[in-house]
């Protein structure tokens, strides 16, 4: 049996697994080619301890991050099949269908909003 993601150290392993996979995907890839993901894996996890984990401090607008990516509908299904995924191979629990959760509805308002600004690439 798996455990839930419960610490600090949950989400760290969960966001580094994440990323790990997801950058082996050819078509993910190129979308963050220029961006040092050791800089800025230190916030990404205050998110997902936030979300998760209700631990205080994380305040930026996720969505501001990445409004100006380059992204093409498809890439959302990417991105959540692979944070479906790895959270699967991890762990199992309330928290880990938490995870999923609001990954879902990330990326269902992401690509809505972009949709709605003329930001998503056809």
């Amino acid at each position: 049996m798996k455990k839930d993601i419960t610490t600090s150290a949950d989400a760290e392993l969960m966001v580094r697994t994440f990323y790990s996979n997801l950058l082996l995907n050819e078509d993910i890839k190129p979308i963050f080619a220029n961006v040092d993901f050791e800089k800025h894996m230190p916030h990404m996890i205050a998110f997902w301890e936030f979300v998760l984990l209700d631990k205080e401090g994380y305040t930026t607008n996720v969505f501001d991050k990445h409004v100006n990516l380059p992204l093409k509908p498809e890439h959302f299904t990417i991105w959540l099949k692979t944070f479906e995924n790895t959270v699967h191979s991890l762990f199992e629990g309330e928290k880990a269908e938490m995870a999923i959760q609001r990954a879902q509805t990330i990326a269902y308002s992401f690509e809505t909003k972009m949709k709605q600004m003329g930001k998503l690439n056809r």
